[in-house]
Order: structure tokens, then C-alpha cells, then sequence
């Protein structure tokens, strides 16, 4: 069996091991291991390709994961915790976990004031999370794609719902946050991924829900964003846009690099109507000034209906 070959030596048992835990890159499990750059990435290849890792790029960093599924979380599991050689890579990698912590504090430091200024200017974003959860299907979600992931809140709030969920963002900064964020949380089913909403990496339908959380007012192109969102969406699978009715706060263009003042139902509608899915409810949580809406759009079951301006 490749993956038992693949994993039948001590150093890629003790990368799996980290990789289970957490996502790392070369250099992180080069400060953990002690060994170098070369060696590691030749192990880390074999893993890969042996189906026990997968490999994410992320700008100039690449992340190794265990994979959740198959011999990986079988082996991680009877790993010897107590052994000192993998004890003292646990130790490690809290060190490398704790800079990471600092690095987050920093940030949010930073950019607290203004978060919690567009905060107080909508409905709170707990009325927001339950009206969402109320709008999703009851049964275990298969497949979750969060657009635009930020600092992992959706990811963190659907993840537990979810088999298998993945986060994509362009901003390396924010996938550091929602990196932090979902560790913290245990969310191990849940990865992330440096992505264009525009060009998203999949080539075939595979999510059964995609949530668009509070990012649309930021897209230059929302109804290309709804568009890309609609085609990795299954067939019978359901999008979640979430984002502000229109308004006339200038200052929120002018000091949070708002592109839109919120968005018409009608608007959104056809956005949906126009690749195939059919809005068919809409949820308006009142806040002071602004009003968020929660668009909730299906993608038929029928594959003749799966066309963009197919008929409903």
C-alpha cells in the first residue's frame, strides 16, 4: 500500500504528526524538526503524493495538512504522544503557535477601533449568525465554501456543521487570522486557501452550500462574485449572500473602502436569476442606520435547469 510505504519512516511519521495538528510550512517544520529545507520538502513530496498530506499555496508560502480522510487520521491518532521525540516537537510547535497568537493581538489591536465602529453601525452580528444558521437545511452540511473568509468567522460558526469546510481570501494577513481563529476553535475539517473570488480553484461543481459573508460591498464586480459562487455550486446546492441594504453613508467608501452602498433585493435577485439559481427568500434583520439582508438562492437539481438563464 503507497501511503504505508510512504509513512514507514520517522521522520514523515513525526511531519505527520505536526500536520495533524496544524497547518505549517517548510520553514515552520524546519524550526521544529532541526532538519533541512531540502530534506523535508523531499518527505513532505512523497506524503503528498502518497495521498497522507495535501499541499496549499499561499503567495510565496506553501501549507502542509494532514489529510482528514483515509490512513492519515488513523496514524495520527496512535501517534506516541508521550515519546520524547514527539514531545518535544508539541513543544515546538506551541512556540510557533504562541508567535503566531502575537502576531494576530497585533492586528486586531490595530484595527479594532474601526471594526467595532462599522459594528456598531448594523444590526449586531449575533442577530446575524442566528438568522443565518435558521436559514440552513438541517441535516449535516457535505461540503461548505465561505467566500471571501476574512478572519474565519463563518468558517468557525458552520465548520462544526460541516464534514469537510474551506475558507478562501486574497489577503495572506486574514487567512493568518482565520488560521489562528480556527485552531483555537479545533476546527480541523475546516481549511483555507489564498484565492480570487473571481477565479476560484475548483474546475467542477463540488460545495453544497457557499456563504458570501459581509464581502460583496467590497467587490468591484458582485454579480461576477454571485456568478463564480454559482458555478462550484452543486446541483441542489444552496448560496448564502449576506451583506447591507442600500444606504447613503459616503463615509463608509470614503473611510472602510465600501465600493457599494448595500445592495436591492431586486438587484441580487437578478444577479442569481442570471446564472441559474432562483432566489427564493430573502431575510431583513433591522439595524440603526444600516439594514442587513441575508439572500438565500438554490441551484436547481435538474441539470438542464443548471444553465446560466436556465428556465426554473
Amino acid at each position: 500500500m503507497p501511503a504505508l510505504r510512504a509513512a514507514a519512516e520517522p521522520t514523515r511519521l513525526r511531519l505527520l504528526a505536526l500536520c495533524a495538528r496544524s497547518d505549517l510550512t517548510v520553514t515552520d517544520l524546519t524550526q521544529i524538526l532541526g532538519q533541512s529545507q531540502p530534506r523535508l520538502s523531499r518527505h513532505l513530496k512523497v506524503m503528498c503524493e502518497a495521498g497522507l498530506m495535501q499541499r496549499t499555496r499561499e503567495g510565496t508560502n506553501a501549507f502542509f495538512r494532514a489529510q482528514n480522510e483515509g490512513l492519515a487520521p488513523v496514524l495520527a491518532e496512535i501517534m506516541p504522544r508521550g515519546d520524547p521525540v514527539f514531545a518535544l516537537d508539541a513543544k515546538r510547535l506551541g512556540e510557533i503557535k504562541q508567535a503566531r497568537a502575537a502576531k494576530a493581538t497585533v492586528y486586531f489591536r490595530k484595527n479594532a477601533a474601526s471594526w467595532d465602529k462599522l459594528r456598531s453601525m448594523h444590526v449586531e452580528n449575533r442577530l446575524v449568525e442566528e438568522g443565518l444558521c435558521r436559514c440552513l437545511p438541517p441535516r449535516k452540511i457535505d461540503k461548505l465554501l465561505d467566500i471571501g473568509t476574512g478572519t474565519g468567522r463563518m468558517l468557525e460558526l458552520l465548520g462544526p456543521r460541516a464534514k469537510q469546510a474551506v475558507g478562501v481570501d486574497a489577503s495572506r494577513e486574514m487567512l493568518a487570522l482565520a488560521r489562528f481563529n480556527l485552531e483555537n476553535a479545533g476546527l480541523r475539517n475546516c481549511e483555507l486557501r489564498q484565492a480570487d473570488m473571481y477565479q476560484l480553484p475548483w474546475l467542477e461543481p463540488c460545495f453544497d452550500i457557499v456563504t458570501i459573508h459581509m464581502v460583496l460591498h467590497y467587490a468591484e464586480n458582485p454579480a461576477a462574485v454571485i456568478a463564480e459562487a454559482a458555478r462550484v455550486l452543486r446541483p441542489g446546492g444552496r448560496l448564502f449572500a449576506v451583506d447591507l441594504a442600500p444606504h447613503a453613508l459616503e463615509t463608509l467608501r470614503t473611510e472602510h473602502a465600501h465600493y457599494w452602498l448595500g445592495f436591492a433585493t431586486p438587484k441580487v435577485a437578478t444577479w442569481c436569476h442570471q446564472v441559474g439559481l432562483g432566489l427564493f427568500r430573502t431575510m431583513t434583520l433591522p439595524g440603526e442606520p444600516l439594514n442587513v439582508c441575508i439572500w438565500q438562492a438554490d441551484k436547481p437539481a435538474d441539470a438542464a435547469a443548471n444553465k446560466p438563464g436556465g428556465q426554473q
